[in-house]
């Protein structure tokens, strides 16, 4: 089957973008919020926005994509799908450490949680991901699960798949936007987010960036042309222990 170039460039710009998210998130912090710490500080919220952008944004994106690769089209589908398995997994663990480390700190200075909007896209998102990821565990790597249960599931995984991806996103540009109100006051010699300080300009250009790339996954993942073909090894009707 001929892959048009226009993919390998789209997906391309999505690698670029996603190393551009995170070295703007991690440059903000470190730069303008003081850096980085685990000691119930304002530097340990800052790996909050960092984490965050790292799993549910940017590794979370690479991996709903993987199946787009031609490299993953032909021969045994099994590395794919625990390659799959394990970044979704690993921007799982990313995700709740990047919400222990903001939890830890709000109770540590006695902030309260989950009181703004922003939290509550956030937790909902890593809620979502849990079962999103149980479902796919249960659906399609365990060999008892009945062939019917995998074909039903499928469209699920895949509408919620996306869903996730675009609540991480709403989750992080809504986080920065927040942080900076909260943060650029005019006070301690900062000025006000409405005057358009540096530090705001940067992490507003994080914000673009986020979206380009959530754009530009949801690209790839849209064009019916770019999914890989489904053949008899399909993972509908092949378990991870049947290869």
């Amino acid at each position: 089957m001929r892959v048009p170039g226009q993919l390998y460039l789209t997906y391309l710009l999505a690698l670029c973008l996603g190393l551009l998210c995170m070295v703007f998130v991690a440059y903000w912090n470190a730069t303008w919020r003081g850096g980085f710490a685990w000691d119930g500080s304002a530097k340990q919220f800052n790996w909050h926005p960092v984490l965050m952008v790292a799993g549910l944004t940017v590794l979370y994106g690479s991996a709903a994509v993987l199946y787009r690769l031609p490299l993953t089209w032909g021969g045994s589908k099994l590395p794919w799908k625990l390659l799959h398995a394990g970044l979704t997994l690993l921007s799982f663990l990313l995700a709740v450490l990047g919400l222990f480390a903001v939890f830890n700190f709000h109770n540590k200075g006695n902030t309260p949680n989950l009181y703004s909007l922003h939290s509550w896209i956030g937790i909902s998102t890593v809620a979502l991901f849990t079962g999103q990821w149980l479902l796919g565990l249960a659906s399609f790597l365990l060999p008892c699960t009945p062939l019917e249960l995998r074909r039903r599931a499928k469209p699920l995984h895949v509408w919620l798949g996306s869903a996730i991806f675009i609540l991480g996103i709403a989750a992080s540009i809504s986080g920065i936007n927040e942080k900076l109100i909260f943060s650029l006051k005019g006070l301690n010699g900062t000025a006000q987010y409405s005057a358009l300080p540096q530090e705001a300009q940067f992490a507003n250009m994080l914000g673009v960036l986020i979206v380009a790339f959530g754009l530009t996954v949801l690209r790839i993942l849209s064009n019916q042309a770019w999914q890989r073909p489904e053949g008899e090894n399909s993972e509908v009707t092949q378990p991870l222990l049947q290869d």
